[in-house]
């Protein structure tokens, strides 16, 4: 798939961003598929295509092949992301609804969390997450997992 991308003089994250999700969207892909041919997890794949992970080289020219980007985008995934919110509460309806749960059961959380690994918090770095589709009788569920590394708090 080859398509003529103005690129930018100065190329940003946000541009390579814009330019996977038009090439995804003129191809017809799915996350999967996409995550599939480089090799990765859908969650990861999608979440450092938005600019909040950043790729390792060979990752990052798959995936500039894959979606047939400018060469230049490579060096721009490859760079650590700046995780910059510009809400303090979405208003996207799916996500409003995570910092609902994180609001009502984030202390739960915490709580439980420390009972069974003492004071410290679950990596968001080494971590890994699978959305799954659960068959239900009332309405098909979602299923949100989450892995993370338990990271105890240091004294020094």
């Amino acid at each position: 798939m080859k398509d003529n991308f103005e690129v930018p003089t100065m190329m940003t994250k946000d541009d390579v961003t814009m330019m996977i999700l038009s090439a995804k969207k003129q191809a017809g892909l799915t996350w999967e598929e996409i995550a599939g041919k480089i090799g990765m997890s859908p969650v990861w794949t999608h979440s450092a295509c938005m600019g909040m992970n950043g790729f390792s080289k060979d990752k990052a020219e798959a995936l500039v092949s894959v979606m047939g980007l400018p060469q230049e985008a490579v060096g721009v995934l490859e760079e650590p992301p700046t995780k910059v919110w510009e809400q303090s509460v979405p208003t996207d309806p799916c996500i409003y609804r995570l910092y609902e749960i994180v609001g009502v059961y984030g202390p739960t959380i915490k709580a439980l969390i420390e009972e069974k690994f003492g004071t410290g918090i679950m990596s968001a770095i080494d971590f890994d997450m699978q959305v799954v589709r659960v068959p239900h009788p009332k309405g098909d569920r979602v299923k949100i997992e989450m892995s993370g590394k338990y990271l105890a708090y240091n004294a020094w």
